[in-house]
């Protein structure tokens, strides 16, 4: 089996195309896998990861503005 680097590379030289069909199937493994899926329809899958990865990356983003406020009251 190929490492996730390997696999990464590969999807490189791929067509939109592909990268979409891989990425169905993937969405295909969580749903049977019974993954803790929040969201599911015809446009794709948004899983319980997918929900802490962006609402990490909203309270990164209200922290530097927070910062960017308390520098500029200094």
């Amino acid at each position: 089996m190929s490492t996730i680097q390997e696999l990464t590379r590969a999807l490189t030289s791929l067509s939109t195309d592909e990268l979409q069909r891989i990425e169905q199937a993937i969405h295909d493994l969580y749903r049977d896998r019974c993954e803790h899926i929040i969201y599911d329809d015809d446009y794709g899958i948004w899983t319980e990861q997918d929900q802490n990865l962006a609402a990490a990356a909203v309270f990164k983003l209200l922290d530097k503005e927070e910062d960017l406020e308390d520098n500029a009251n200094t």
